[in-house]
């Protein structure tokens, strides 16, 4: 944005306009113009100008020169600090710090290769964003009940999701026969598949045991849902490879299965050990439900924006496996050419790049933003029903965070 200023009166002033720049000026009073409009230079405010309205005015000059001085000004807004997930976990950084102490304890030692592959996992990067979410909503929700502390159960439903989550990225690597997991070889590149497939399985068995001696039955059915609906995701997905005619809530459901269901019954089950009232965990699970949705739709979209390195994996890889994500699914109602390379599988030398490139030109990356930010909206209102604190706040901030990925 640019501003001027004119001098009208005599003296030596300290030009000050709100942008963090000040400047020295021959003569007393400034006007500062925005547009058509003219304003006095008043004191330096942080991100705005003190101004009083004034007509333009000609006034004669000691010289006698009845042109006033113009000095031009770069107004920047102050740069965005972007949201650090560091900062956004540090109000329950003891509790992540717990969980990942009993990581590996808890996965047991009955056989050193499993060991092997869970510390390939676990210490593969990875964010620990769901029991992360787990704890925050454990902490938001307790103080609504009025518990001083977290219970045995949250912070064990915080473990189980990790375990489930870890489990589900073997199976989800061995599927798709990916190598590389958050730029590391991932279990079955460095075991084989048949230990990597028994890894998840061992996983997966282990925060069943856990979860039933939680020896509540509404969790119980709420994570059981879960690893179901893994599995039907995976159908779904493999049932409709290269598919052109895939519609947007075909997609929506298949996210739903493989990324927001383990979200909402994480964010839920967290509410229900705080025991507050079924309102407020049914906002939870809507909560956790939109969130996982946008998440996703966000990771479709940098898997045409990325980098490889960027991505730990080829970018445009789900495209390449034929796997329509919402991007592919908006643009292909503009891009006729596009149908064309999909339904080809890609056969033809340079036809993915091709590919790539329509989906951006037809509006595609655009539209799957416009979805994010709306199942965001959700997500947001859903907090509503939450008393204000700092871990409230945070969970806002995690929808953000996300956002932020496609800025």
């Amino acid at each position: 944005m640019m501003t001027s200023s004119r001098n009208i009166d005599l003296g030596t002033m300290m030009m000050a306009c709100g942008c963090g720049r000040r400047q020295f000026l021959p003569f007393g009073k400034t006007v500062c113009k925005f547009g058509n409009s003219s304003y006095y230079g008043g004191v330096n405010l942080v991100g705005s100008c003190k101004a009083v309205p004034t007509k333009p005015k000609e006034i004669s000059l000691l010289n006698g020169i009845g042109q006033a001085q113009t000095v031009t000004f770069d107004l920047k807004p102050e740069p965005k600090q972007p949201i650090s997930l560091t900062n956004l976990f540090e109000v329950v950084a003891d509790d992540l710090q717990t969980l990942n102490d009993n990581l590996l304890s808890i996965v047991g030692a009955e056989n050193p290769v499993l060991i092997s592959a869970a510390e390939q996992i676990f210490g593969a990067g990875g964010k620990r964003m769901r029991p992360g979410l787990v704890f925050l909503v454990s902490r938001a929700t307790a103080e609504l009940a009025g518990l001083k502390e977290l219970t045995t159960e949250h912070r064990r439903l915080g473990e189980i999701i990790e375990m489930i989550h870890t489990a589900s990225l073997i199976h989800d690597d061995v599927l798709d026969e990916s190598d590389m997991r958050r730029g590391k070889e991932t279990v079955h590149e460095l075991f084989g598949t048949r230990v990597a497939v028994l890894a998840g399985d061992f996983m997966f068995a282990q925060a069943s045991w856990y979860l039933a001696n939680l020896e509540n039955l509404e969790v119980i059915k709420l994570i059981s849902q879960v690893i179901k609906d893994f599995a039907s995701g995976e159908i779904k997905q493999a049932s409709s490879l290269f598919d052109c005619d895939t519609k947007l809530d075909d997609y929506l459901l298949k996210s739903f299965y493989k990324t927001a269901s383990l979200v909402a019954a994480s964010t839920k089950g967290a509410a229900i050990f705080s025991r507050v009232e079924n309102n407020v965990t049914e906002q939870m699970y809507e909560f956790g439900k939109n969130l996982g949705l946008s998440f996703q739709v966000v990771d479709d979209i940098l898997d045409f924006t990325q980098s490889t390195e960027q991505l730990g994996k080829p970018a445009g890889s789900d495209l390449a496996k034929g796997n329509l994500t919402a991007p592919v699914i908006f643009a292909l109602e503009k891009e006729p050419r596009l149908r064309e390379i999909i339904e080809s599988e890609f056969c033809e030398v340079g036809s993915l790049e091709e590919a790539i490139g329509l989906v951006s030109e037809g509006g595609g990356i655009r539209r799957a933003q416009e979805l994010a930010r709306e199942k965001a909206d959700d997500a947001i209102k859903s907090l509503q029903c939450l008393p204000p604190s700092d871990f409230r706040s945070a969970l806002e901030q995690m929808v953000m965070y996300n956002l932020e990925r496609i800025d």
